[in-house]
């Protein structure tokens, strides 16, 4: 079926609109514009209008995309991007509610609902199956996971990872099982989710303080194996160890986590100058 378009909307030359799409009363929709099929644009909404920045050249070739059965409510506004050629895209079955804002250059995935006054600035990615609370407004840049939820009011600056719930100021609350379940996931996937956020946020600590302690773990593992004197081979020096870790091993230590293991050594220098070795610039010098 062809578009359904109210007297008093607005479609200028070039836009492309799908079969089934509905733009109501006092909508525009710019030349910028590609709507898939069935989409809804109601009273008020604004779609592809110039991005919300001082730089901005008018001249720019550049776009929106709205995907296939998505509906826009009341008085929403969706920038095009500020790069020629881009596009400020949101994806297909959507349910963007009254007043909420899209701004240049914005991502948003398959079935996301923002609700009621959602602010996106420019650049910022929400991930699929994600919903978002009235009301919350979202730093620039920022990326937002798959299937999380986010609270009303919400003030988001900081990336969100898959899955949860995240609220007040780049709180992170729990798992989003709730949007687990409505997407029909095993009791085995959600269990393992469960135990991957326990580890995460659960045992203490700055992530990557973990991650990097765990793979200095494993170094001192590897070292000790190497400068201890075993059934089936003599010991190897410090230096000579260490040059082993860099060149044999390279696909498990790299040079920022050997650089980290050294500093954990207590300073491979003096270690070095009592062992026979060379210092660590002899070691990432003769790795090459």
């Amino acid at each position: 079926m062809k578009a359904t378009i109210h007297p008093t909307a607005i479609i200028e030359d070039g836009a492309e609109l799908g079969a089934d799409c509905t733009v109501c009363a006092h909508a525009i929709v710019t030349r910028h514009v590609r709507l898939g099929a069935g989409v809804v644009v109601h009273p008020g909404g604004v779609i592809g209008a110039d991005p919300q920045d001082l730089k901005f050249d008018p001249a720019t070739a550049s776009g929106v995309r709205i995907g296939a059965g998505t509906v826009l409510r009341e008085n929403v506004t969706v920038n095009r991007s500020t790069v020629a050629g881009g596009e400020t895209i949101v994806g297909a079955n959507c349910f963007v509610m009254a007043g909420a804002h899209v701004a240049h250059d914005c991502v948003v995935g398959d079935h996301v609902v923002l609700a009621n006054n959602v602010l996106l600035a420019g650049h910022v990615q929400i991930g699929a199956y994600t919903f978002v609370g009235g009301g919350a407004a979202f730093h620039q840049f920022t990326r937002v996971g798959e299937s999380v939820m986010v609270g009303g009011l919400a003030r988001i600056t900081l990336d969100i990872p898959p899955y949860v719930m995240a609220a007040e100021r780049d709180e992170i609350v729990g798992l989003n099982l709730v949007g687990l379940k409505r997407r029909s996931l095993s009791r085995a996937v959600v269990a393992e989710l469960k135990d991957c956020f326990r580890e995460v946020y659960f045992d203490g600590g700055n992530v990557r303080q973990r991650a990097q302690d765990e793979l200095a773990r494993l170094g001192f593992d590897a070292f000790d194996a190497l400068t201890t004197r075993r059934p089936y081979r003599a010991p190897v020096s410090a230096f000579d160890a260490l040059h082993i870790m860099r060149v044999a091993m390279r696909g498990q230590f790299s040079d920022e986590l050997l650089r980290e293991f050294i500093k954990l050594l207590g300073g491979f220098n003096a270690a070095a100058a009592g062992m026979g070795g060379g210092d660590l610039a002899g070691v990432m010098r003769v790795a090459g």
